[in-house]
């Protein structure tokens, strides 16, 4: 019989967020698919976990796909992880999960940590109805596109950007979409967690005083979106 793929959710930051499930499927597993596994291999050696380890990241997960998928016809078991938090949520894994389903093995999702549902509740901002957008394109062309079409968008939004882009990213949001309230949120669970919240001028003026550093969710209010109205 066919072994099991389990999706793993892992800490973003602090270790001691993680399920007892989740220890319990990461020891009891055949091999860890991982991005990278020096990152993995902390959490493992947290726990104590001697589970062997094989790299998926973005530049081989083509490759490794179907090596992974033979290991799980032939009736081993898979957990596979992220850096941190849920796997394929702006993280690999989707090529493994889609070609495990087309030959009928079975997949478990491990639930745990994802930066964009903590960032989402600590924002302050409506949570009711929300939209996840991820990384933003890098030429200027299709990051314009993607602000216009998220103009008069009436659910809130979630981006991901890193620190070094922070700064453009929200003058192009106050620039296209407007001065809307806004939250930023980094080193979610980690010792120098901080969330910002204010309109977005206010973020900028911010940022421009304290260098970003460490990983950012941008979330941005739905309910004023491209008009600036409370």
């Amino acid at each position: 019989m066919a072994g099991t793929l389990s999706v793993v959710a892992t800490p973003i930051g602090n270790l001691q967020d993680i399920t007892l499930r989740a220890l319990e499927t990461l020891k009891a597993a055949s091999v860890i698919a991982c991005e990278d596994t020096r990152q993995t291999g902390k959490l493992l050696n947290h726990y104590g976990i001697r589970t062997p380890l094989v790299s998926l990241h973005d530049h081989n997960e083509r490759q490794r796909a179907p090596q992974l998928i033979a290991q799980l016809k032939s009736g081993q078991s898979i957990a596979l992880v992220s850096d941190g938090g849920t796997p394929l949520v702006s993280d690999p894994g989707w090529l493994v999960v889609r070609q495990a389903i087309d030959a009928g093995i079975t997949v478990s999702w491990i639930p745990g940590p994802s930066a964009l549902i903590g960032a989402l509740v600590l924002s302050g901002l409506p949570v009711e109805r929300f939209i996840f957008e991820g990384f933003l394109p890098v030429t200027s062309g299709r990051r314009r596109a993607r602000f216009e079409a998220l103009k008069h968008e009436a659910r809130t939004v979630v981006l991901y950007e890193s620190p070094h882009r922070l700064l453009k990213t929200l003058n192009e949001i106050r620039d296209v979409i407007g001065d809307v309230p806004a939250a930023c949120a980094r080193e979610l669970t980690k010792l120098f967690e901080d969330v910002r919240r204010g309109r977005i001028s206010e973020l900028i003026a911010h940022f421009e005083q304290k260098a970003p550093k460490g990983e950012f969710v941008i979330v941005l209010s739905s309910r004023n979106l491209g008009n600036g109205d409370e």
